[in-house]
């Protein structure tokens, strides 16, 4: 899933970057407001972290601004302002979660994972777990089983078959998964995509009878159950 961090601090920025890409997300900074707007004119993100205080125009306005401009994600708003008022106006701004600094790493991870269910549509079990067919995915633990089986997966494997699972019987174009797997810099005339999805059917698929991960030619690739004429393995 891909998170835009909005913060002028780059200490902060940096270990938001670094601790959120090492449980599996990718990520971008951007330093500004205008510099946030502009990145999400031009990308498409599940999740924006916004500090308040940047130096160009208020993390308020920046909200709102987004929210004008027709952004959907989450928005988790972060301040050292943490008075009752201050909390209010940041989420009328249109925040969907307000953290006050100073904060744990751990409850900001476990803010946006709760964040990011709100917007699945893939039928879980519970709050931290995904599931589809006989495929569970634990947003936790971060572990994953077919049936009974453990299936042991790499962070990048790990990400892409989350995209797949929150979206299933959708069709994913090579686009879109690069834009919400991978970061700004991905270089989209690679064939990474094609070589992670092969990596990742060979275990989640090849042991088993029932394929799930389809190509849909001249799209990408789509999540499902049964194989129609217009999808080839």
């Amino acid at each position: 899933m891909r998170i835009l961090v909005v913060e002028d601090q780059a200490k902060m920025a940096q270990f938001l970057k670094k601790g959120l890409t090492e449980s599996g997300y990718s990520v971008d900074v951007a330093e500004s407001g205008l510099s946030a707007e502009s990145y999400c004119s031009s990308s498409e993100y599940d999740l924006v972290i916004l500090d308040v205080g940047l130096p160009d125009q208020s993390g308020i306005d920046t909200a709102r601004h987004l929210r004008r401009d027709g952004l959907n994600a989450p928005i988790l708003m972060l301040t050292a302002l943490s008075s009752t008022k201050d909390k209010i106006l940041g989420l009328d701004s249109g925040a969907d979660d307000y953290m006050t600094k100073p904060y744990s790493f751990e409850e900001l991870l476990a803010r946006v994972r709760a964040l990011l269910r709100r917007q699945s549509s893939t039928n879980q079990v519970s709050n931290t777990k995904l599931i589809f067919a006989d495929l569970e995915m634990d947003l936790v633990l971060r572990k994953v089983h077919r049936g009974q089986k453990e299936i042991v997966l790499t962070l990048k494997e790990f990400s892409l078959l989350e995209y797949f699972m929150r979206n299933p019987n959708r069709p994913l174009g090579r686009t879109s998964i690069a834009e919400h797997v991978w970061d700004v810099h991905f270089d989209s005339e690679s064939n990474v995509i094609d070589v992670y999805v092969n990596m990742l059917r060979k275990k989640i698929d090849a042991p088993f009878d029932t394929k799930l991960i389809h190509t849909v030619i001249g799209v990408g690739y789509v999540l499902k159950q049964d194989e129609s004429s217009e999808s080839a393995n």
